[in-house]
Formats: C-alpha cells, sequence, structure tokens
C-alpha cells in the first residue's frame, strides 16, 4: 500500500524528493548522492524506495505540494550552487522566523558534517535555527565558533551568545565565544583586544572551518543593529556605499558583482575575513526577504555561497536578475 506523503513532514519529503530527482533525473550514482547530502548510502536507498512507496517516483518524479524543486534546480545551475532549499513564507515579516525554523527542519535531517562550524550568532535568522534544532546523532562536529564579536545591544549579545550555546549542545560540540566587540573603534583598539587568550583562539579556528552559517545583509545598518551598539557609524558606512559596497558579509564589504571592497573599515572588525570565508569547506547562507535581495545576488554572483536556503520571492528575483552577457 503506497504511503500518504502528505501525511509525512514537509521536510523529509523534501529530502526524498531531492534524493529521488538527483538519482533518477539528473542520473547521479547513490555513493555521489550520499558524500554530496552527507547521508550513508544505505540512507539514500531507503530514500529512494520510500519515494516509491510514496508514488514521488513514477515515470517522472512528482514533488508533493509546497515544494519546489524546479526553481530550486534552476537556482543551483544559474549560480553554480551544491544545495537550494526554497521556503514560502507567509509575509515579509515572517521571514526571518520561517526560514529559521526551516533550517532547523532540514539540518536535523541532513546536518552539512564537519569538525569546525562556523555561526554567526547575532543574525535572528540562525538564532531561531539554533533555538529548534533538535539533537543531532553523530554530527561530527568538535566546535561552534562565532563568526564575529559581539553587535548590537547587550540584550542581543547575550541572545547571541546563548543561540551559540544551544547549536553546539544540540550538536555535542564545543561552543567557542568571541566575546568582544565585532567592530572596534579603532585599529589600535582592535590589535589589543586580540592579543585576549580566548578571542586568539576562537580566531584561529577560522582558519580551519569546514561549514559557515554565514551572516549576509546590506551595506547599511539593518535588522536590530544602531550607530553605537559595537557598530559603524552612518558616515563608516556611507564611506562603504561610495566605494561601491552593496552588501557585506559578516561585515566584510562586496561590491555588486561579490567582490570585496577594500576600506579602512575591515582594520575595525573582529571576526572572519573574506579569505577564511572563502577556504571554508561549505557556506551556508540562509537568509531572505526584500532588504537581502540586493546582498545576497551579490554573495551569488562572487561565489560566495554553496548552499542557499530562501524564500521563494527572493529565488524569483535572483533568477531575474540579468547574466553578464544579457
Amino acid at each position: 500500500m503506497a504511503v500518504d506523503p502528505t501525511a509525512l513532514g514537509s521536510d523529509h519529503l523534501r529530502l526524498v524528493t531531492t534524493v529521488a530527482r538527483l538519482y533518477h533525473v539528473r542520473g547521479v550514482r547513490q555513493r555521489d548522492i550520499a558524500a554530496r547530502l552527507h547521508l550513508s548510502q544505505p540512507r539514500v536507498s531507503r530514500l529512494l524506495a520510500a519515494a516509491e512507496e510514496m508514488g514521488i517516483v513514477r515515470t517522472v518524479v512528482v514533488a508533493p505540494q509546497g515544494l519546489h524543486p524546479d526553481l530550486e534546480e534552476r537556482l543551483e545551475q544559474r549560480f553554480g550552487l551544491g544545495e537550494v532549499h526554497l521556503v514560502d513564507v507567509i509575509s515579509e515579516a515572517d521571514v526571518a522566523e520561517g526560514l529559521g525554523a526551516a533550517a532547523a527542519r532540514h539540518f536535523a535531517e541532513a546536518w552539512p558534517g564537519g569538525s569546525v562550524v562556523g555561526f554567526t550568532s547575532w543574525s535572528k535568522t540562525l538564532r531561531t535555527m539554533a533555538d529548534l534544532l533538535p539533537p543531532v546523532r553523530r554530527s561530527g562536529a568538535k566546535q561552534v565558533v562565532e563568526l564575529l564579536g559581539d553587535l548590537g545591544s547587550p540584550l542581543l549579545q547575550h541572545e547571541a551568545a546563548r543561540a551559540t550555546l544551544r547549536l553546539s549542545r544540540a550538536l555535542e560540540a564545543e561552543a567557542v565565544f568571541l566575546r568582544t566587540p565585532g567592530v572596534a573603534a579603532s585599529p589600535e583598539l582592535r590589535d589589543s583586544v586580540v592579543q585576549n587568550v580566548h578571542v586568539a583562539h576562537a580566531l584561529s579556528l577560522l582558519d580551519t572551518l569546514d561549514v559557515a552559517f554565514v551572516g549576509v545583509g546590506p551595506a547599511d545598518f539593518h535588522g536590530p543593529l544602531r550607530e553605537g551598539d559595537n557598530f559603524f557609524t552612518a558616515a563608516q558606512l556611507e564611506q562603504a556605499r561610495v566605494a561601491g559596497a552593496v552588501a557585506q558579509l559578516d561585515q566584510r564589504f562586496l561590491d555588486a558583482e561579490g567582490r570585496p571592497v577594500p576600506t579602512g573599515l575591515d582594520d575595525l572588525v573582529v571576526g572572519v575575513d573574506l579569505e577564511q570565508l572563502r577556504r571554508a569547506g561549505r557556506r551556508i547562507v540562509v537568509a531572505g526577504g526584500r532588504t537581502k535581495h540586493a546582498p545576497i545576488a551579490a554573495a551569488l554572483a562572487g561565489g560566495w555561497v554553496d548552499v542557499l536556503m530562501t524564500d521563494t520571492v527572493t529565488a524569483e528575483y535572483l533568477l531575474q536578475i540579468p547574466t553578464a552577457a544579457g
């Protein structure tokens, strides 16, 4: 008797459908699917069998309602991404919570693996993911290290530290905090704080990132960040935009083509730099909403993303961007 797909969770259905499409539509071998999705080969075989039982695999792969495999595949091919996962959200106000909850469900099923996990703890979306992620058996993670020092108000800093701790506990890993201002008032103050033994230890781990949950945003104030909260001033952000910045990855600036925009502001940031992000084994972005459209596009143009989870409206925006040839 066939299994009713609607009786199962959407994230399990997503994983079944993804495996089925890779195997039956794109001709990827089971062992390669296992390596790509960080699953065991026996589990891939079970998921393929489940796809047949659910009626997802017939003469074609039929995606259950609410999933968007065709749109995901177009984004993967357009931007050279390893994985794309799209989420329907009710409204712009629900994007952070919706994506964070979806990320928790997805990564509970298919944790990306790796010993050193970088985490952008001040991101509301990623804090939601950490809140909701259940224990992950055999995650392989040894350390969860914050990618950036403290930003925002004392309350936000407290919530960020709690999110890092929750994620590390879910993965049965050590939490490595970066308890110092994320943006220092001067290069001299930055040089001073990085001498602290705990700060130096955290920064050293950023050279060996296996997985990085990267924060993406505009080159401006965004979310809860305000002038004076361990952050840039309005004049400094204007300086970055005049230099061509339209986006930031953990407070490192990019132009619309995803190229680094060097400014003196780099000397103020205590956190991961773009070279460290470039070397990370897998860079994951969980972000969406109108304010993130141009920043996500820049990150994709520069090849800074391996795995993208976003909302369907953002996905449609990204696919409408003209190509370089156009």
